[in-house]
């Protein structure tokens, strides 16, 4: 299956909940949703003079296949099959808690040293800008000596554009070896985060002048979203600083000194990651209080508004009670135009008071 490098239409994922409850360690059984119809397996093989590129619709497939060059990549979508995973983990020779991990859609960012090879796990993220939702897959990442295995619930297009970079004659990533194919991976995954935060912040400050000019109930829940949202790009996000900076300082052998240089990079784009998504916090957490405070200064005005109108009627209430008092002898009481000398009473008051009203504001929104 060729990855366009466009995010697919999110469809409602089927759950999958196995009875994983009271099983040994390293059983092979998926926990999570199923994304994809059918899983999709492609390799690619590379050395320093050029690359080739194998797709595979069964592990039936790709048995009979042999690489010719010396380095490899091989990329699966779709986790549902523990088959494939097994498969995968013999020839590569992978721990059963690897592949137990692997299957585990809900694992927390972290990086674990198996001697051999190491194992990465981490987020990524698809925001939709139109519909306000976010999409989050596991991403799995094993470097070893001359291979790199990613592992993705679906095809998201993310890693799309290392493979163009690949597929470049005399491409310089095929020079420096499968290390460096791991970090252009890493790389091409903080990038994504930058797409997602930008849409989170543009969202936010749309949310900003609304809550300034049409605070309603349904802005509220949108807030709320899309501060949710933050929070959990957060929480991925934070242990992966933790991730990339055990990669710098650690003395493992599968990075060499110049990848470290790239992989401090990717380190600061992170921080910058989490600085960004900070202060969109701080800004949606302010919008609370923006919705609180124009919320009560629109029912302060409306009150406001609705006792004027009341002192306004007020004169014309006393002049029709003090002329609804059961006295003999009254002024007017007996005139021919003493109803409309009162009518004039309570229009030039009322009036008056709504001109004084009007010159302090009173009465405008």
């Amino acid at each position: 299956m060729t990855n366009t490098g466009r995010t697919p239409k999110p469809r409602k994922p089927r759950s999958l909940t196995p009875a994983k409850a009271g099983m040994p360690p390293g059983s092979l059984v998926h926990v999570g949703a199923v994304k994809t119809d059918k899983p999709h397996i492609s390799l690619i093989a590379f050395d320093a003079e050029g690359i080739e590129e194998q797709r595979f619709a069964s592990i039936e497939a790709s048995r009979a296949y042999s690489p010719s060059r010396e380095q490899v990549w091989l990329n699966v979508y779709g986790l549902q099959d523990a088959e494939i995973l097994g498969e995968v983990g013999r020839r590569f020779g992978l721990h059963p808690l690897v592949l137990e991990d692997i299957l585990n859609t809900h694992q927390r960012p972290k990086i674990e040293d198996y001697g051999d090879y190491l194992y990465c796990v981490m987020r990524v993220f698809a925001y939709d800008p139109q519909t306000r939702t976010l999409g989050s897959d596991q991403l799995s990442i094993v470097l070893g000596e001359k291979f790199v295995l990613s592992f993705q619930e679906r095809p998201t297009g993310t890693f799309e554009p290392v493979r163009e970079r690949l597929r470049a004659p005399q491409a310089p990533i095929l020079k420096h070896g499968v290390d460096y194919l791991a970090y252009a991976l890493l790389d091409a995954v903080i990038d994504q985060y930058f797409v997602v935060v930008d849409h989170l912040g543009d969202d936010a400050e749309r949310l900003e002048d609304d809550a300034l000019t049409r605070p309603t109930p349904q802005l509220l829940q949108t807030i709320h979203q899309v501060k949710h949202d933050t929070q959990a790009l957060r929480r991925a996000i934070w242990p992966l600083r933790e991730v990339l900076n055990g990669l710098i300082r650690g003395d493992t052998r599968f990075f060499t000194d110049e990848t470290r240089l790239y992989l401090r990079d990717i380190y600061d784009h992170t921080i910058h990651v989490i600085e960004t998504l900070d202060a969109v916090r701080e800004l949606l957490s302010d919008l609370m209080d923006i919705y609180l405070s124009a919320v009560s200064n629109r029912l302060n005005v409306e009150v406001r508004i609705l006792t004027v109108l009341t002192t306004l009627f007020l004169p014309a209430t006393l002049i029709t009670g003090i002329f609804g008092m059961n006295f003999d002898v009254m002024p007017l009481l007996r005139d021919p135009v003493g109803f409309y000398i009162a009518l004039a009473m309570m229009g030039i008051v009322a009036t008056a008071m709504a001109a004084i009203f009007w010159r302090r504001n009173w009465l405008r929104l």
